[in-house]
């Protein structure tokens, strides 16, 4: 089944930041590279590093609460959050991924 269109740019965002198979680079840099990648995803509905446009009807992610994060993002992986795409986003994130981008965001000013 084809990505829907509105995940369609988030997702060639995140393929564009990876760096190329092979000759990957290591570090820290290529750590804050895989997070905007990760992160780049979640922009579509949350807003760039998550914060959200304002009017928006989805909550800002930027500066909360790194546990509070993770537990809602591992609530809607294994469904026991209500939600309405979040369920099929979550799972498309290893538990670890899920953590990394917990923490992304609460680093991020809101």
């Amino acid at each position: 089944m084809p990505l829907p269109p509105r995940l369609l740019a988030p997702a060639l965002l995140g393929l564009m930041l990876m760096p190329p198979a092979g000759g990957a680079e290591t570090g820290p840099r290529a750590e804050a590279l895989h997070l905007r990648a990760l992160a780049a995803g979640c922009a579509q509905c949350h807003g760039t590093d998550g914060r959200a446009v304002e009017g928006a009807s989805l909550a800002a992610l930027a500066g909360r609460d790194a546990g509070e994060l993770r537990a809602r993002l591992r609530a809607f992986r294994t469904g026991s959050a209500p939600a309405t795409v979040m369920h099929q986003i979550t799972r498309g994130y290893s538990p670890e991924q899920l953590d990394a981008l917990a923490k992304h965001f609460a680093r991020q000013s809101p």
